[in-house]
């Protein structure tokens, strides 16, 4: 298990990076999102990635890497948007931002490792594919529940779609790095 927390520490570590150097550059446009457009936004990752795997090529020089990364921040994007659903300020100081961000990976590192005592690491034994299909698989879900106002009956909700989707993500970047 300390072997997929480093790895896992090492995938958050990259993507935290981009996150915060891109809330430089941009500021925290975003905030702007409803998260039915967060969750589109992660649609146009997932689905670029299983064209990429369907047709095995691909047109624009960016990998299936990337957009794993986007998903997973995007999916923090809409964590701290589900939090902040009620405060307006759309400029928030970088310091905030980084401690959202750190806030959910924390809670999210932990469902994993919950996940992981009880699965015994499963997903090592799993396809990049299969990933990518859990992936497509929880946005229709989390469209499902704006569909019905939010309310869910016996499932979780978006956020948890959210934080699945980020280890989900997670998981098929160590996989897809090389020696995992």
């Amino acid at each position: 298990m300390s072997k997929t927390s480093t790895q896992y520490d090492a995938v958050i570590q990259k993507c935290r990076a981009v996150f915060i150097n891109k809330n430089a550059d941009y500021g925290t446009s975003w905030r702007i999102m409803r998260i039915s457009s967060i969750i589109d936004q992660i649609y146009i990752k997932a689905n670029r990635i299983r064209t990429i795997e369907d047709n095995g090529t691909m047109k624009v020089n960016e990998g299936i890497e990337p957009e794993f990364m986007g998903i997973i921040n995007y999916c923090i994007m809409g964590l701290i948007q589900l939090e902040l659903v009620d405060n307006k300020q759309m400029d928030l100081p970088q310091e905030t931002i980084a401690m959202l961000y750190d806030k959910y990976v924390s809670q999210t590192k932990t469902l994993m490792e919950e996940k992981n005592h009880d699965y015994g690491e499963v997903w090592r034994d799993m396809l990049v594919t299969t990933f990518t299909d859990m992936l497509l698989m929880r946005i229709q879900r989390m469209k499902q529940i704006l569909d019905n106002k939010g309310k869910t009956i016996a499932s979780e909700g978006i956020d948890s779609n959210l934080m699945d989707m980020i280890n989900y993500s997670v998981f098929a970047l160590i996989k897809l790095a090389p020696n995992n």
